[in-house]
């Protein structure tokens, strides 16, 4: 069995790196996705493909319509998705992608620091699994290939 699992939320660090280098030296069969990681092909992505916008904020909705056609196509296609919440980003886009695995019945675990437990209590609420560290998060997929 292989998991594929989504990694939500802010693309300005790289966390993703630590999941990924983790789950290998673990042993863990599992795909990872995501949004697109780097920063400015994901701003500018509306421009690439449907041309020059006329101002800022039309590059934006550009950029954003196939952000949000990426994040959908993949976290439909993923078994567990987990977002990270952290101090040092604002954390609109993991906010945006947890509502969303809620939504789609995906499977969620949820890290965030003990820190930001009141800001993120109703999405813990609705997490499988609510952790402080990306290690608790591999070790909660690491059970889950346990045999008897």
């Amino acid at each position: 069995m292989e998991l594929h699992v989504y990694l939500a939320g802010q693309i300005h660090d790289n966390w993703r790196d630590d999941i990924r280098e983790q789950a290998q030296s673990m042993n863990l069969p599992i795909e990872f996705s995501g949004p697109m990681e780097n920063h400015d092909r994901s701003d500018n992505i509306g421009e690439e493909i449907l041309g020059k916008q006329p101002d800022p904020v039309f590059k934006d909705e550009a950029a954003s319509s196939l952000n949000n056609l990426r994040t959908e196509v993949l976290m439909q296609k993923a078994d567990v998705v987990i977002a990270l919440f952290g101090e040092k980003y604002k954390q609109w886009n993991s906010a945006m992608d947890a509502g969303a695995a809620i939504a789609m019945g995906k499977p969620f675990i949820l890290i965030r620091p003990r820190e930001l437990h009141h800001p993120t209590k109703e999405l813990a609420n609705k997490a499988q699994v609510v952790v402080e560290t990306k290690q608790q998060a591999l070790q909660a997929l690491s059970y889950i290939f346990e045999k008897n």
